[in-house]
């Protein structure tokens, strides 16, 4: 197991259109919060909303970063997001290679600087 995964972290992040995802990727790249974002263009959700039952198309945000840089991606996507109550979860990383892993460290912000 590659120790470096113990400070990585998957974060998904539920949006209602590519065009919202593409805006909140680019930002939190760009300001160094996140290394990499996926987008998942087309998804379907069904949840429980205010009594209703709804079943919304979404696009799904896959990023990656580092744990300790969670509560400011937290933050700054909250800020950045249209929904009231967007889903923002982190989900630990159990392993990976070493070389992707490294780059993930090397292209976000260190908290400890």
């Amino acid at each position: 197991m590659c120790h470096f995964s113990e400070n990585i972290a998957v974060v998904l992040v539920t949006v209602p259109n590519v065009e919202v995802a593409y805006s909140i990727a680019k930002t939190i790249v760009k300001e160094k919060i996140a290394a990499c974002v996926n987008v998942i263009p087309e998804i379907r959700s069904i949840y429980t909303w205010e009594e209703d039952v709804c079943d919304e198309p979404e696009a799904l945000m896959i990023i990656k970063t580092r744990r300790q840089l969670f509560e400011k991606l937290k933050e700054r996507v909250k800020e950045l997001h249209p929904y009231d109550v967007p889903e923002i979860i982190a989900l630990p990383l159990v392993d990976g290679i070493k070389d992707y892993l490294s780059w993930v460290l090397e292209v976000t912000q260190n908290p400890a600087e």
